[in-house]
């Protein structure tokens, strides 16, 4: 049962949630990063969410009959991570569509556990949310790609902290769910 994997990993949202809370600090503090910088950063971000996703997917493949599709999505973050630092140099523009790919993915696959899961739990609007967050944040990107490294930084920083703040309430919130017996 995949509530149940998601139970007992309760604590991979609130580590995921974490690191995109100080990702997104960082972005905040440090405004005058350059976009180097930024994309090494973004890179470790980036690795640090998809080992936690394939961690999990292999975690719950017993118990959830899409794991091999969250196993894709964090074998795919994994490789952008890597893409990132193997190529620090790319241009703004290529890590503009890097990370508005990658969130796009994040959001739909978000959405989608979340309507998987709108029978079994109460809460699942954090997922939803970070859903949402996580498609309107590769929208912005995309609306104007070339905006001025600050506001770059800055939209990245927003995203970080408002998708970690969401990801650690919704792993506390899986937490404080009763424990189901087994059928």
């Amino acid at each position: 049962m995949i509530l149940e994997t998601l139970k007992r990993h309760w604590w991979v949202p609130v580590l995921r949630g974490i690191a995109a809370i100080v990702f997104g600090v960082i972005a905040f503090a440090y405004p005058g990063l350059t976009l180097a910088v930024l994309v090494i950063f973004f890179g470790a971000w980036v690795l640090v969410d998809g080992i936690f996703r394939v961690v999990g997917a292999i975690a719950g493949r017993s118990s959830d009959s899409d794991w091999g599709f969250h196993l894709i999505i964090g074998i795919i973050g994994i490789i952008i991570g890597v893409i990132t630092f193997r190529a620090p140099q790319i241009t703004a523009l290529a890590l503009l569509i890097y990370i508005a790919a990658w969130a796009l993915m994040i959001g739909a696959s978000e959405i989608a556990l979340a309507i998987k899961l709108r029978r079994e739990i109460k809460g699942e609007w954090f997922l939803i949310l970070m859903g949402l967050a996580s498609i309107i944040f590769a929208v912005l990107l995309m609306w104007n790609p070339a905006p001025g490294a600050l506001a770059l930084i800055w939209l990245i920083g927003s995203y970080a902290i408002v998708f970690g703040l969401l990801a650690i309430f919704f792993g506390f919130k899986l937490r404080s769910l009763p424990t189901l017996l087994p059928r």
